[in-house]
């Protein structure tokens, strides 16, 4: 298990503009090669956007990307037509494929915090899709087949227990909580790379919302 720091993530965006990023990854000028990618995750950013703050029109390809509102609304907007506003418990997932430009605004009076998770696709080429699943249950993963991976959402009262799920790759992102990993306590923004997971518990600490990818 390789423990990584919410303060040791990269720091980007345009604080001027209102876009605050945090980069587990290698990502943009923050170059680190010792750092591309874990499984299929190639990017995990948590950006927070003031009202009327957001990312224009910019392209993609190649790439599974899935996004988890944590507070606040994230209006999307992309080039095969697709619109919709994301909120707290829905989960998101652009795939880019052969490339397909996009919008990402907040457009509503209140803050915004939202976690997006990049994944690699297993082939690359093929036709653009959209998917949004509204108020997702913590007992439904969510399948990204084309990256050859599953994203399972655990939401725990403090004292609460679960299990991780066995997997070749393990990716944790705790949003907001505390939790006992393994031995290692994750905090708010802190991530586990967990190679041939096996038998792993989940103690939560506090009251807590954690990210769970399963890789192949």
């Amino acid at each position: 298990m390789d423990v990584r720091r919410a303060d040791n993530r990269y720091r980007g965006g345009d604080q001027a503009a209102g876009i605050e990023s945090l980069h587990a990854f290698s990502f943009g000028p923050h170059y680190d090669p010792d750092n591309l990618r874990f499984g299929a995750v190639i990017a995990c950013n948590e950006e927070r956007l003031a009202p009327g703050a957001g990312f224009d029109e910019h392209p993609h390809s190649h790439t599974e990307i899935v996004t988890w509102v944590v507070e606040g609304e994230l209006t999307h907007r992309d080039t095969a037509g697709h619109e919709s506003v994301v909120r707290p418990g829905d989960v998101q997932r652009l795939s880019s494929a052969g490339g397909i430009r996009h919008v990402e605004r907040n457009d509503g009076d209140l803050p915004l915090r939202f976690v997006q998770m990049w994944l690699a696709p297993l082939e690359p080429g093929g036709d653009p899709a959209y998917e949004i699943v509204h108020g997702i249950a913590d007992s439904t993963p969510y399948a990204v087949p084309a990256a050859g991976a599953m994203l399972h959402v655990r939401r725990l009262a403090p004292g609460e227990r679960t299990a991780a799920p066995d997997a070749p790759f393990l990716y944790a992102h705790v949003v907001r909580g505390e939790v006992l990993l393994g031995g290692s306590v994750l905090g708010a923004g802190d991530a586990a790379r967990v190679r041939n997971a096996k038998d792993l518990e989940v103690v939560a600490r506090s009251e807590t919302e954690l990210l769970l990818w399963e890789m192949s």
